[in-house]
């Protein structure tokens, strides 16, 4: 295993690092990991990674580990000349540049899938993604618009676990969830709603999608009408809703548990 020591903060290979940003992709598709939890978990899976920065410790303590993969480049610095190149304070011992995999194409998810519409922050992208994965929901539908799993922050709160999903990203919504239906899922929304039904009384199918709506707005009713039904948590009277991360994970365990074979 060849180390390089860093001696030039400037050098091109480390921009990656100073540059990248949630929702700053560059063309490669590159995504920045950090904190050795998340950075290990992704070097067990086939993605590709294109270096490590990371302390002596890191390196002696995982060598087997990091010796599995082809990786062109393996930086060595301690945690203080980190912090020069990242420009934060860091709280963990190594950083990972790696290329985000190809999407899963709708013709290959699994037959439960979980689907946002709108969700704008960043931690319950993660949330959801390391719940489904727990679960074993194995397939992520979310909107191009919106961030994606493989962004810094989605991908710590994770674990790194968004690695083990089946993610395609949606431009049309309604066109999205007719394609759906035509290949068999039963769309379910997950909204307060008169008509909804309690969640411990829904019949699950063998093919489901869980439709999770904006954490404030939740679903519009244009989304609404283009879903078989919808689906509600039972609550005490005066809770309005729990935290959507939540609701995706009670719902998914529901649903998992009661899918019919």
């Amino acid at each position: 295993m060849h180390l390089t020591e860093i001696t030039d903060l400037t050098t091109p290979s480390l921009d990656i690092y100073r540059q990248l940003r949630d929702k700053a992709f560059t063309q490669d598709n590159s995504f920045i990991a950090d904190s050795p939890k998340v950075v290990n978990i992704l070097l067990e899976t086939p993605i590709k990674v294109k270096s490590l920065l990371a302390t002596k410790e890191y390196y002696e303590e995982f060598e087997e580990l990091i010796s599995r993969k082809n990786i062109p480049h393996l930086f060595v610095a301690d945690k203080k000349v980190m912090e020069n190149i990242v420009g934060h304070k860091i709280h963990h011992n190594c950083m990972m540049h790696g290329i985000r995999p190809d999407e899963t194409v709708i013709d290959e998810l699994g037959e439960q899938i979980i689907m946002l519409d709108e969700i704008s922050s960043t931690e319950n992208i993660g949330s959801i993604a390391r719940s489904a994965a727990a679960l074993g929901v194995d397939s992520y539908l979310l909107p191009k618009q919106g961030p994606h799993p493989f962004n810094r922050r989605a991908l710590r709160v994770s674990m790194g676990l968004a690695s083990r999903l089946k993610i395609n990203q949606f431009d049309d919504i309604f066109a999205t969830l007719k394609t759906l239906r035509a290949k068999g899922y039963k769309i379910f929304a997950a909204e307060v709603t008169p008509d909804a039904t309690p969640l411990s009384e829904v019949k699950v199918p063998s093919k489901w999608v869980l439709l999770m709506g904006h954490e404030g707005k939740g679903l519009s009713q244009e989304v609404l009408a283009a879903c078989d039904e919808a689906v509600q948590i039972e609550m005490e009277p005066n809770i309005k809703s729990f935290n959507v991360g939540v609701a995706a994970s009670i719902m998914m365990y529901h649903f998992k548990s009661h899918s019919v074979l």
